[in-house]
């Protein structure tokens, strides 16, 4: 990371970035949810399939969700093809998000190592390394000096509880402003004639004869030819509304920041056995995270021993982190899916389809998940790289466990 002033990248924005226009009687297609992935659908919709009689329902603020209370980190290096596929796409777009949506997102590829701790995190990451590359992921298998040569501050002494062993890197991975991203997508989506309106909470589904007609909102009903589900932790809430049980469970992931700190962190390190994962934002501050609360919750908070501990893992990997102060912590809802995959595809309700259970990877696949599922509800079949993660596969056995490669609950 070149010597910087933190912060003074950070571009102006405009006053103005989308209407607020209210609710029409009804539209083609509604799509329930304003964080990343439902404008990401919503943008698609437009750019992709020209279909603009779109509503993004949003029950709070744009993108103050999920969107607001993730830690940003974006890559691609998934174990299994089908996970690849879609995270690799993703990736593609992220590097050409910018441009696409003629607004800064500020996309950092500083790249992403995931530490070995053990003889079998080693064989593990090789194995990882290994699939990567027959999947064109770019990925590459560091020793303890050459994770120390990526990330200098990492302490690699053999001399601690869990020695550094190597690590994964995947130099095209990174951060983004995750802020920026929503207000480009939603400028995209606006711009093209679709209505984003905020603090309309879906109270209900209306289904005739098995098929979706509408909803029921705090504004009142819209009538929709289609409804995408797109509500991170609530969406088994709202698929419960048409009599659809989803395998999830939400969980509170908690997440914190450090006072503005020159530059000292040159990527984003992950440690599964250390159990903690830190990267340095583009004003300075250090960005933590760690495991999810164990307990089912749709609080945005957490417990304080999560905290804690994440914050003991990253001294133990980073002592220059010692004297660092927390500046705020927050939490999100994840929905987790049975094997660590999200469920992207039809319902057996026709016309209403779902978007959930990416647990804690939802981010990095905003562009990818945007772009699948908005050619799932214009054709009403999935996009060749989401139809591994349909929603049958729970029936069928043919599940996608990516509980080793989600790393550290991420």
């Amino acid at each position: 990371m070149s010597p910087r002033t933190p912060g003074a990248e950070l571009p102006e924005h405009p006053d103005w970035l989308w209407r607020t226009p209210e609710p029409k009687r009804s539209y083609d297609v509604i799509v329930v949810g304003g964080g990343g992935h439902g404008l990401a659908t919503a943008h698609y919709l437009a750019k992709n399939h020209g279909i603009t009689d779109v509503a993004v329902l949003e029950k709070g603020w744009l993108a103050g969700g999920n969107m607001a209370r993730n830690t940003t980190i974006i890559r691609s290096n998934y174990l299994w093809d089908e996970s690849a596929g879609i995270y690799e796409h993703a990736l593609k777009l992220w590097e050409g998000l910018a441009d696409e949506l003629d607004y800064p997102i500020l996309f950092s590829q500083r790249g992403v190592v995931n530490l070995a701790h053990s003889l079998q995190d080693v064989r593990d990451s090789v194995r990882r390394v290994e699939a990567n590359r027959l999947n064109g992921v770019d990925a590459h298998w560091l020793d303890a000096d050459g994770v120390k040569e990526v990330c200098p501050i990492v302490n690699t002494s053999p001399d601690v509880r869990y020695p550094v062993l190597g690590g994964t890197y995947q130099p095209r991975a990174g951060i983004a402003k995750h802020d920026h991203v929503a207000w480009g997508l939603a400028r995209s989506a606006d711009a093209a004639g679709i209505d984003i309106i905020q603090n309309c909470e879906v109270t209900g589904l209306d289904v005739v004869g098995g098929r979706v007609v509408g909803v029921r909102t705090n504004l009142g009903p819209i009538a929709a030819g289609k409804v995408a589900l797109c509500s991170a932790g609530h969406t088994s809430v709202l698929a419960a509304m048409a009599g659809i049980e989803l395998p999830l469970q939400s969980h509170p992931l908690q997440a914190l920041v450090s006072e503005l700190l020159e530059p000292v962190h040159p990527t984003v390190v992950m440690s599964n056995a250390v159990h903690v994962y830190v990267s340095q934002a583009h004003k300075g501050e250090l960005v933590m995270g760690a495991g999810i609360d164990s307990y089912n919750a749709y609080t945005q908070r957490g417990a304080f021993h999560i905290i804690e501990e994440q914050m003991s893992a990253a001294l133990e990997l980073f002592p220059v982190f010692a004297r660092a102060h927390v500046l705020r912590t927050w939490g999100g809802i994840v929905d987790v899916s049975p094997d660590a995959s999200p469920i992207i595809g039809l319902t057996p309700v026709d016309n209403l389809y779902l978007n959930c259970g990416w647990g804690t990877g939802g981010f990095k696949a905003t562009p990818g998940v945007g772009w699948v599922y908005a050619h799932t509800i214009a054709h009403d079949t999935p996009h060749r790289l989401n139809a591994p993660f349909s929603l049958d596969r729970f029936t069928t056995g043919a599940l996608v466990d990516e509980h080793g490669a989600a790393a550290v609950a991420h």
